[in-house]
């Protein structure tokens, strides 16, 4: 094969991949993305006498950049820099695990290598939601995200159940081509049953436990704010503050009545605010407890920047920074407030910050480039973090999980709070920053997967758009258009039930990291048994 139709099976690869992110459909294709590149490793291993391993992994790279390029370029039109940084970084991953899968393919027999593939693969989508550069944003199982009929087993496998079912189906076409093209009857009719029986059981089945599914819990009013503040002209600028507020004020008194339970403001909603004793009376929050007080069951869920300041005995953290007019060290944190007529606020710091925007990854050892980090939240620097999750609790005793931005990406992190007791997820995000791109698109079309795999309705509340309430299937029950200013209204039901994904969480990824680990050390021995030989 002509190195010419190398690079095309493998830009192939990369634009397949690429398309139900593009788009938010074209789910289908993810079922053979893969297959040009199987193409590509196999006639490399078949020739390996003519090519390097090393020639496999510089093909797999350029697939895989392709895929990251086009469903994460519009990262920068916020930070482009970041943006290169993310996809190379991602690109060159995800290339490193097929380069294994290859390695062990030229090495061993072809199942050993099938089974690496997916154990390896798996670990590696689990190392993503689990380390210090964490960006699942392109886990295989988020390409069902606009499918909710199909992915109804997500209750049991979480996401990486359907990054699980991409490359089986993926397996069993490529050698059902392969034996397409050997002309072997028996084997083409067996692989193409089998593909077909995967693929007809798990969508059908899902299907069906779809139509039938009823949602439990007790039912509750919940109002979505969507204030479209603009975050590079206006968001964080001081003369906007009193604006801001007034707008979302305006916003709640449009559809706030008497059985309203829950109002929700996105994310940095409030201009910053100083975590101490006075915070309950600071005009922000206070003009939001009189409202409270006028309806003694509604509480309010707001986004902000907050800043904590150390004791003077008290060690600093990590990204604690020096105030000096104050002599005292400090945090900022990206926060989440309850706020309800009681005097306590409750209050929130995320715990997954977004790598080079929010946080230095391996800040021990890259703390020199800290000054560096994007400011897409109105303070630059690393943000100070939670490290386990609130559930904040109302007057009326409803558990409430506060998700912020980016944490609604992580699947088993967003279950402690179930397990916490919560029963209802509010989203706070701003995704202004991506303007119309399909970045705003992607993030909401995500919010279903949570809601399937715990099982819990989430009302989300963005910025400039898209809000939506939704329902315990990942159903979207109401949304808002895009860049305008508006509210929703809407009821949600509480649910108090676990799934077994939030009982068990990963537990794909951290049986494929331990298989992966012993697949990497059976590779280990058998190479120096070979080299003593």
């Amino acid at each position: 094969m002509k190195k010419y139709y190398l690079v095309l099976l493998s830009l192939l690869s990369g634009v397949l991949l690429s398309i139900p992110w593009l788009t938010g459909t074209g789910w289908w294709d993810l079922l053979f993305a893969f297959v040009p590149l199987l193409l590509v490793e196999d006639f490399i291993c078949s020739n390996k006498e003519q090519h390097s391993h090393i020639e496999f992994l510089g093909y797999s790279f350029f697939s895989f950049l392709t895929w990251n390029l086009l469903s994460c370029y519009w990262i920068g039109r916020a930070v482009p820099f970041g943006m290169i940084v993310i996809v190379t970084l991602n690109a060159l991953l995800m290339s490193t695990v097929w380069w294994m899968f290859h390695r062990m393919k030229r090495e061993f027999n072809v199942s050993h290598a099938n089974i690496s593939l997916l154990a390896f693969w798996l670990a590696f989508e689990y190392l993503h939601f689990n380390w210090d550069m964490e960006w699942p944003w392109l886990t295989l199982g988020n390409g069902f995200a606009n499918q909710v009929r199909l992915i109804q087993w997500y209750e049991f496998t979480g996401v990486l159940g359907g990054s699980l079912l991409i490359l089986v189906a993926n397996l069993i076409l490529f050698n059902f081509l392969k034996n397409v093209l050997k002309k072997q009857v028996f084997q083409t009719v067996v692989y193409l049953f089998v593909f077909c029986a995967v693929i007809f059981i798990s969508f059908t089945w899902s299907n069906h436990y779809y139509q039938n599914y009823v949602e439990i819990g007790g039912k509750y009013q919940v109002v979505v704010l969507q204030p479209n503040v603009d975050p590079y002209t206006e968001k964080f600028g001081d003369k906007q503050r009193e604006k801001q507020i007034a707008t979302l004020l305006e916003l709640t008194d449009s559809l706030l009545n008497k059985n309203t339970a829950l109002v929700i403001a996105p994310e940095t909603a409030l201009p910053t605010l100083i975590e101490n004793d006075s915070l309950p009376t600071r005009s922000s929050i206070f003009q939001f407890r009189e409202l409270a007080k006028q309806s003694k069951q509604v509480s309010f869920v707001l986004g902000a920047n907050t800043m904590k300041y150390f004791n003077v005995d008290e060690k600093p953290s990590k990204t604690g920074r020096w105030d000096a007019d104050r002599n005292q060290y400090f945090d900022i944190y990206n926060s989440a407030l309850l706020v309800n007529e009681n005097p306590l606020v409750q209050i929130y710091h995320k715990g997954k910050l977004v790598s080079g925007v929010e946080k230095m990854p391996f800040s021990k050892y890259f703390s020199f480039i800290e000054q560096y980090i994007v400011d897409l939240g109105g303070a630059t620097g690393s943000l100070g973090r939670q490290d386990a999750p609130t559930v904040f609790t109302t007057n009326s005793g409803l558990k409430i999980a506060p998700v912020i931005c980016f944490e609604s990406v992580f699947g088993q992190y967003i279950s402690t709070n179930v397990k916490n007791g919560a029963e209802l997820i509010v989203m706070l995000t701003n995704d202004g920053w991506w303007k119309g791109t399909i970045g705003y698109r992607q993030h909401l079309a995500i919010s279903s997967l949570r809601a399937i795999e715990i099982r819990r309705s989430i009302a989300r509340s963005a910025n400039t758009g898209i809000s939506a309430l939704i329902n315990q299937r990942g159903d979207i029950l109401k949304k808002t258009n895009y860049d305008v200013k508006t509210a929703i209204s809407g009821n949600l039901r509480a649910n108090e039930k676990l799934t077994f994904y939030v009982k068990y969480g990963d537990y794909l990824g951290r049986i494929s990291a331990f298989v992966a680990v012993l697949l990497l050390l059976y590779f280990f021995v058998q190479k120096r048994i070979k080299v003593a030989n």
